[in-house]
Protein backbone atom coordinates (compact mmCIF):
# COMPACT_ATOMS: atom_id res chain seq x y z
CA UNK A 1 0.00 0.00 0.00
CA UNK A 2 1.38 3.46 -0.76
CA UNK A 3 0.50 6.32 0.56
CA UNK A 4 2.69 9.05 -1.24
CA UNK A 5 4.07 8.35 -4.79
CA UNK A 6 6.73 11.29 -6.42
CA UNK A 7 6.70 12.38 -9.89
CA UNK A 8 9.07 11.58 -12.71
CA UNK A 9 9.87 14.13 -15.12
CA UNK A 10 8.15 12.58 -17.82
CA UNK A 11 4.49 12.79 -15.31
CA UNK A 12 4.89 16.35 -15.76
CA UNK A 13 4.08 18.66 -18.95
CA UNK A 14 4.13 22.35 -19.08
CA UNK A 15 2.13 24.24 -21.77
CA UNK A 16 2.40 27.98 -22.37
CA UNK A 17 -0.98 30.04 -23.90
CA UNK A 18 -1.97 33.76 -23.94
CA UNK A 19 -5.02 34.93 -22.51
CA UNK A 20 -6.42 38.41 -23.06
CA UNK A 21 -8.38 40.77 -21.04
CA UNK A 22 -10.49 43.49 -22.24
CA UNK A 23 -9.91 47.05 -20.66
CA UNK A 24 -12.02 50.66 -21.94
CA UNK A 25 -11.30 53.79 -19.03
CA UNK A 26 -13.29 57.43 -20.11
CA UNK A 27 -12.84 60.18 -18.72
CA UNK A 28 -11.18 60.60 -14.77
CA UNK A 29 -10.96 56.97 -14.64
CA UNK A 30 -8.18 57.35 -16.76
CA UNK A 31 -6.08 58.97 -13.88
CA UNK A 32 -8.14 57.28 -11.08
CA UNK A 33 -5.43 55.57 -8.52
CA UNK A 34 -6.71 52.03 -9.69
CA UNK A 35 -6.12 52.94 -13.35
CA UNK A 36 -3.20 55.80 -13.89
CA UNK A 37 -3.24 56.11 -17.64
CA UNK A 38 -1.15 58.85 -18.21
CA UNK A 39 -0.76 61.35 -20.41
CA UNK A 40 1.83 64.00 -21.53
CA UNK A 41 2.97 66.21 -24.28
CA UNK A 42 6.42 66.29 -25.81
CA UNK A 43 7.96 69.73 -27.00
CA UNK A 44 11.05 70.37 -29.65
CA UNK A 45 12.30 73.43 -27.45
CA UNK A 46 15.37 74.30 -29.03
CA UNK A 47 16.44 76.77 -27.05
CA UNK A 48 20.09 76.82 -25.49
CA UNK A 49 19.28 77.41 -22.26
CA UNK A 50 17.61 74.24 -20.77
CA UNK A 51 15.84 74.27 -16.94
CA UNK A 52 14.56 70.76 -16.62
CA UNK A 53 10.99 71.08 -15.14
CA UNK A 54 10.06 74.27 -16.94
CA UNK A 55 7.94 73.30 -19.38
CA UNK A 56 6.36 70.42 -16.90
CA UNK A 57 3.60 67.95 -18.56
CA UNK A 58 1.46 65.53 -17.18
CA UNK A 59 -1.37 64.41 -14.96
CA UNK A 60 -0.13 61.70 -12.61
CA UNK A 61 3.62 61.87 -12.61
CA UNK A 62 4.96 65.02 -14.07
CA UNK A 63 7.31 65.15 -16.46
CA UNK A 64 9.50 67.93 -18.43
CA UNK A 65 8.25 68.10 -22.30
CA UNK A 66 11.71 68.68 -23.55
CA UNK A 67 12.61 65.60 -22.19
CA UNK A 68 9.57 63.46 -22.81
CA UNK A 69 9.63 64.36 -26.36
CA UNK A 70 13.56 63.53 -26.87
CA UNK A 71 13.07 60.36 -24.83
CA UNK A 72 10.79 59.30 -27.19
CA UNK A 73 12.62 60.80 -30.38
CA UNK A 74 15.57 58.28 -29.09
CA UNK A 75 13.94 55.05 -27.97
CA UNK A 76 11.24 54.99 -31.62
CA UNK A 77 11.80 56.94 -33.99
CA UNK A 78 15.98 57.38 -34.04
CA UNK A 79 16.33 55.14 -37.33
CA UNK A 80 14.09 57.17 -38.78
CA UNK A 81 15.31 60.74 -39.09
CA UNK A 82 18.44 60.78 -41.34
CA UNK A 83 16.82 64.15 -42.68
CA UNK A 84 15.48 66.99 -41.31
CA UNK A 85 12.11 66.22 -42.77
CA UNK A 86 11.91 62.70 -41.32
CA UNK A 87 13.31 61.31 -44.29
CA UNK A 88 13.79 57.44 -43.20
CA UNK A 89 18.03 56.30 -42.16
CA UNK A 90 19.98 54.64 -44.96
CA UNK A 91 20.25 51.46 -44.42
CA UNK A 92 23.06 48.32 -45.57
CA UNK A 93 22.66 45.87 -47.87
CA UNK A 94 23.61 42.21 -47.06
CA UNK A 95 24.21 40.46 -50.17
CA UNK A 96 24.45 36.54 -50.80
CA UNK A 97 28.17 36.81 -50.93
CA UNK A 98 28.20 37.64 -47.39
CA UNK A 99 29.44 40.75 -47.96
CA UNK A 100 27.61 44.44 -47.04
CA UNK A 101 27.90 47.32 -49.01
CA UNK A 102 26.22 50.70 -48.15
CA UNK A 103 26.22 52.72 -44.78
CA UNK A 104 26.83 50.05 -42.10
CA UNK A 105 26.65 52.65 -39.26
CA UNK A 106 22.45 53.30 -40.03
CA UNK A 107 20.22 52.07 -38.71
CA UNK A 108 21.78 51.92 -34.82
CA UNK A 109 19.16 51.69 -32.48
CA UNK A 110 16.10 49.16 -31.86
CA UNK A 111 13.32 51.06 -32.62
CA UNK A 112 10.68 48.70 -30.95
CA UNK A 113 9.55 47.92 -34.95
CA UNK A 114 5.77 45.73 -34.45
CA UNK A 115 5.73 44.64 -38.19
CA UNK A 116 8.42 42.90 -40.65
CA UNK A 117 6.87 45.51 -43.47
CA UNK A 118 8.46 48.75 -44.17
CA UNK A 119 7.66 50.77 -41.27
CA UNK A 120 6.07 54.15 -41.82
CA UNK A 121 7.23 56.64 -38.90
CA UNK A 122 6.68 60.18 -39.04
CA UNK A 123 8.15 62.20 -36.14
CA UNK A 124 8.34 66.31 -36.63
CA UNK A 125 11.84 67.75 -36.39
CA UNK A 126 11.12 71.86 -36.16
CA UNK A 127 11.11 74.15 -33.88
CA UNK A 128 8.46 74.19 -31.32
CA UNK A 129 6.69 71.00 -32.53
CA UNK A 130 5.04 68.71 -30.43
CA UNK A 131 4.09 65.33 -29.51
CA UNK A 132 1.11 63.61 -27.80
CA UNK A 133 1.95 60.33 -25.19
CA UNK A 134 -0.27 57.97 -23.64
CA UNK A 135 1.53 55.72 -21.35
CA UNK A 136 -0.68 52.72 -19.91
CA UNK A 137 1.22 51.00 -16.92
CA UNK A 138 2.50 47.43 -17.40
CA UNK A 139 0.02 46.07 -14.45
CA UNK A 140 -2.31 46.46 -16.95
CA UNK A 141 -1.41 45.58 -20.31
CA UNK A 142 0.36 42.99 -18.77
CA UNK A 143 3.05 41.47 -21.68
CA UNK A 144 1.91 43.59 -24.34
CA UNK A 145 -0.89 45.18 -25.95
CA UNK A 146 -2.91 43.00 -28.13
CA UNK A 147 -2.67 44.23 -31.72
CA UNK A 148 -5.47 45.41 -32.91
CA UNK A 149 -6.93 46.45 -30.18
CA UNK A 150 -6.10 49.34 -29.76
CA UNK A 151 -8.28 52.47 -29.68
CA UNK A 152 -8.29 56.09 -28.26
CA UNK A 153 -10.96 58.57 -29.04
CA UNK A 154 -11.89 62.55 -27.77
CA UNK A 155 -16.08 62.39 -28.03
CA UNK A 156 -16.14 63.01 -31.83
CA UNK A 157 -12.84 61.12 -33.16
CA UNK A 158 -11.53 58.10 -32.60
CA UNK A 159 -8.26 56.78 -33.75
CA UNK A 160 -7.36 52.74 -33.40
CA UNK A 161 -4.75 50.66 -34.35
CA UNK A 162 -4.02 48.55 -37.49
CA UNK A 163 -2.52 45.59 -36.06
CA UNK A 164 1.17 46.75 -37.67
CA UNK A 165 1.63 49.33 -34.44
CA UNK A 166 -0.21 52.50 -36.36
CA UNK A 167 -2.94 54.57 -35.02
CA UNK A 168 -5.13 55.35 -38.04
CA UNK A 169 -9.06 57.09 -38.56
CA UNK A 170 -9.95 56.42 -41.88
CA UNK A 171 -7.17 56.61 -44.77
CA UNK A 172 -4.84 58.67 -42.34
CA UNK A 173 -2.03 57.84 -39.86
CA UNK A 174 -1.98 59.97 -36.72
CA UNK A 175 0.85 58.27 -34.81
CA UNK A 176 2.23 54.75 -33.44
CA UNK A 177 1.79 52.53 -30.80
CA UNK A 178 4.39 50.16 -28.98
CA UNK A 179 2.87 47.18 -27.88
CA UNK A 180 5.23 45.92 -25.47
CA UNK A 181 6.05 49.11 -23.86
CA UNK A 182 2.10 49.82 -23.89
CA UNK A 183 2.71 53.37 -25.24
CA UNK A 184 0.28 55.58 -27.71
CA UNK A 185 2.27 58.23 -29.20
CA UNK A 186 0.47 60.77 -31.61
CA UNK A 187 2.83 62.79 -34.15
CA UNK A 188 0.60 64.49 -36.59
CA UNK A 189 -2.69 65.61 -37.49
CA UNK A 190 -2.99 63.10 -40.24
CA UNK A 191 -0.52 61.44 -42.51
CA UNK A 192 -2.27 60.29 -46.13
CA UNK A 193 -0.40 56.80 -47.30
CA UNK A 194 -0.38 54.90 -43.78
CA UNK A 195 -1.22 52.02 -45.36
CA UNK A 196 1.69 52.03 -47.53
CA UNK A 197 3.88 50.88 -44.85
CA UNK A 198 6.69 53.35 -46.11
CA UNK A 199 5.61 53.26 -49.69
CA UNK A 200 5.20 56.68 -49.95
CA UNK A 201 7.98 59.17 -50.05
CA UNK A 202 8.85 61.16 -46.89
CA UNK A 203 8.58 65.07 -47.04
CA UNK A 204 6.15 64.82 -50.40
CA UNK A 205 3.84 63.61 -48.28
CA UNK A 206 1.07 65.93 -47.02
CA UNK A 207 1.08 67.01 -43.49
CA UNK A 208 -1.76 68.51 -41.33
CA UNK A 209 -4.66 67.83 -43.45
CA UNK A 210 -6.66 68.80 -40.82
CA UNK A 211 -6.47 72.17 -38.91
CA UNK A 212 -7.94 70.17 -35.57
CA UNK A 213 -5.35 70.49 -33.33
CA UNK A 214 -6.00 66.28 -32.23
CA UNK A 215 -2.67 65.95 -30.32
CA UNK A 216 -3.79 68.62 -27.76
CA UNK A 217 -7.63 67.49 -28.16
CA UNK A 218 -6.42 63.40 -27.00
CA UNK A 219 -3.72 64.77 -24.47
CA UNK A 220 -5.35 67.71 -22.77
CA UNK A 221 -8.85 67.22 -22.90
CA UNK A 222 -11.02 65.49 -20.57
CA UNK A 223 -13.90 63.51 -22.55
CA UNK A 224 -11.20 60.91 -23.55
CA UNK A 225 -12.17 56.79 -23.94
CA UNK A 226 -9.08 54.50 -24.31
CA UNK A 227 -9.60 50.80 -24.73
CA UNK A 228 -7.29 48.14 -25.49
CA UNK A 229 -6.79 44.16 -24.70
CA UNK A 230 -3.98 42.85 -22.21
CA UNK A 231 -2.11 40.18 -22.96
CA UNK A 232 -0.33 37.62 -20.31
CA UNK A 233 0.87 34.33 -20.78
CA UNK A 234 -0.65 31.28 -18.48
CA UNK A 235 1.46 28.42 -17.87
CA UNK A 236 -0.65 25.09 -17.54
CA UNK A 237 0.81 22.13 -15.74
CA UNK A 238 -0.55 18.71 -16.40
CA UNK A 239 0.45 16.24 -13.56
CA UNK A 240 0.26 12.65 -14.96
CA UNK A 241 -0.96 10.54 -11.70
CA UNK A 242 -0.62 6.75 -12.61
CA UNK A 243 -1.52 4.09 -9.85
CA UNK A 244 0.17 0.83 -10.73
CA UNK A 245 -2.34 -2.05 -10.40
CA UNK A 246 -0.62 -3.43 -7.06
CA UNK A 247 -0.82 0.34 -5.94
CA UNK A 248 -3.24 2.17 -3.58
CA UNK A 249 -5.65 -0.63 -3.41
CA UNK A 250 -6.73 -0.53 0.28
CA UNK A 251 -8.79 2.54 1.33
CA UNK A 252 -8.36 5.69 3.54
CA UNK A 253 -11.89 5.62 4.51
CA UNK A 254 -12.27 5.78 8.40
CA UNK A 255 -16.11 4.10 7.53
CA UNK A 256 -14.61 0.69 6.37
CA UNK A 257 -13.28 0.43 10.70
CA UNK A 258 -16.24 -0.92 12.71
CA UNK A 259 -17.19 1.96 15.31
CA UNK A 260 -18.22 -1.41 17.43
CA UNK A 261 -17.13 -2.36 20.73
CA UNK A 262 -14.69 -4.16 18.78
CA UNK A 263 -13.09 -0.94 17.70
CA UNK A 264 -10.21 -0.95 14.90
CA UNK A 265 -12.04 -4.22 13.15
CA UNK A 266 -12.17 -3.69 9.39
CA UNK A 267 -15.95 -4.63 7.62
CA UNK A 268 -16.23 -7.78 6.13
CA UNK A 269 -17.10 -6.42 2.75
CA UNK A 270 -13.50 -4.73 2.26
CA UNK A 271 -11.49 -8.20 3.37
CA UNK A 272 -12.49 -9.74 0.58
CA UNK A 273 -10.23 -10.48 -2.60
CA UNK A 274 -12.28 -8.61 -4.90
CA UNK A 275 -12.82 -5.70 -2.92
CA UNK A 276 -11.86 -2.49 -4.82
CA UNK A 277 -11.48 0.74 -3.39
CA UNK A 278 -12.46 4.14 -5.26
CA UNK A 279 -10.50 7.43 -5.66
CA UNK A 280 -12.40 10.51 -4.89
CA UNK A 281 -9.60 12.99 -4.19
CA UNK A 282 -6.02 13.45 -5.04
CA UNK A 283 -3.65 15.70 -3.28
CA UNK A 284 -0.41 17.33 -4.25
CA UNK A 285 2.37 17.85 -1.86
CA UNK A 286 5.71 19.14 -1.76
CA UNK A 287 9.22 17.34 -0.45
CA UNK A 288 8.42 18.36 2.89
CA UNK A 289 4.70 16.55 2.87
CA UNK A 290 2.83 20.01 2.98
CA UNK A 291 -0.31 19.99 1.10
CA UNK A 292 -0.15 22.30 -2.09
CA UNK A 293 -3.46 21.83 -4.03
CA UNK A 294 -6.17 19.26 -3.89
CA UNK A 295 -8.07 17.70 -6.73
CA UNK A 296 -11.80 16.41 -6.48
CA UNK A 297 -13.39 14.41 -9.14
CA UNK A 298 -16.24 14.57 -10.37
CA UNK A 299 -17.42 11.30 -9.26
CA UNK A 300 -15.93 8.14 -7.75
CA UNK A 301 -13.39 6.45 -9.55
CA UNK A 302 -12.48 2.52 -8.95
CA UNK A 303 -9.08 1.52 -9.06
CA UNK A 304 -8.23 -1.60 -10.93
CA UNK A 305 -5.95 -4.68 -9.66
CA UNK A 306 -5.10 -5.88 -13.16
CA UNK A 307 -4.14 -2.60 -15.26
CA UNK A 308 -2.95 0.88 -14.45
CA UNK A 309 -4.94 3.40 -13.74
CA UNK A 310 -4.21 7.36 -14.96
CA UNK A 311 -5.16 10.75 -13.49
CA UNK A 312 -4.34 13.97 -15.28
CA UNK A 313 -4.21 17.20 -13.19
CA UNK A 314 -4.24 19.91 -14.83
CA UNK A 315 -3.34 23.15 -12.99
CA UNK A 316 -3.26 26.88 -14.41
CA UNK A 317 -0.81 29.10 -12.84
Amino acid sequence: MSIFKPFLTSDTIVSPFKVNKSFIFQGNELTSSNVEIDRYIGVNITSSLFISGSYPTGFINIQDQTLVYRSIKELYYSNYLFGSNGSPANTASFNNDGTITGPVYEPNYYNYLSTTLNPNRYFPTGSGEKIGVISIPSNLWGEYLKPGTVSISNGSTTFIDDGEGNMISGSLKYGDVIYEHGIIILTSNGISGSTGYGAGVYGSIVYGLSSIDYISSFITGSNITCSFNSTVTIYETQYKCTLRENEFNFSQNPTIVSSSINSGIIYDFATGSYFSPYVTTIGLYDNNYNLLAVGKLAQPLPTSAVTDTTILINLDL
